[in-house]
């Protein structure tokens, strides 16, 4: 009977241990995001960085992390830029499930080709991160209307570049194109958090 009770005790011990590591990890997980609705992105028809037609329908069925930047930008852009290069490295496991698209309010002067050679400079993974421009009009009730970004201009800057009082936000589209969430981009904990919205979202579909 020693053998027995000796795997029996073998056995409880092991359980006992599992149970140890398991129900902790469980129990700190996070809770699952709640995630308002925004609003919804509406038709476009836009053009990207390889000179490529680009609509509404390039952002359904994955989760797209949006933001304003424009080329000529020496504030905010670069800085925003640069934080989405981060994110792009962060969700790399993810592919195109989550993906990234930067839209300019500055569109007569971003051309495809000015926005290729930024999407370059930033090491834009061309399969994940889309870099768009448009008719002014067009693009204008899409960023100022739909997502709430201002394009207004306010004289030049210092180096002759436009001054564009644009928000430094990010915001989240899930794959219905419902904006679930608006990120601030100086605020590396909120920027941490759209990356888990959006993996709850790729994950989950809700």
């Amino acid at each position: 009977m020693a053998g027995p009770k000796l795997l029996l005790g073998s056995l409880a011990v092991l359980v006992i241990a599992v149970g140890a590591m398991v129900i902790p990890s469980f129990l700190c997980r996070p809770a699952d995001p709640k995630l308002d609705e925004l609003g919804i992105v509406p038709p476009f028809t836009l053009r990207d960085d390889r000179d490529h037609p680009f609509t509404e329908a390039d952002m359904r069925g994955r989760v797209s992390m949006v933001n304003f930047i424009f080329t000529r930008c020496d504030a905010i852009c670069p800085t925003s830029t640069m934080r989405m290069e981060k994110i792009q490295e962060k969700t790399f496991d993810v592919g195109a499930k989550v993906v990234m698209v930067s839209f300019s309010v500055d569109p007569e002067y971003d051309t495809p080709a000015r926005l290729a050679a930024y999407a370059k400079q930033y090491r834009a993974d061309s399969n994940r991160w889309r870099f768009l421009t448009g008719d002014l009009a067009q693009m204008t009730r899409l960023i100022e209307g739909t997502f709430m970004i201002s394009m207004q201009r306010d004289g030049t800057t210092p180096s002759g570049a436009p001054s564009i009082a644009h928000q430094g936000f990010f915001l989240l589209v899930d794959q219905h194109l419902h904006i679930r969430g608006a990120y601030a981009s100086d605020d590396t904990q909120r920027l941490d958090e759209m990356i888990r919205d959006a993996r709850y979202l790729a994950r989950t579909g809700s």
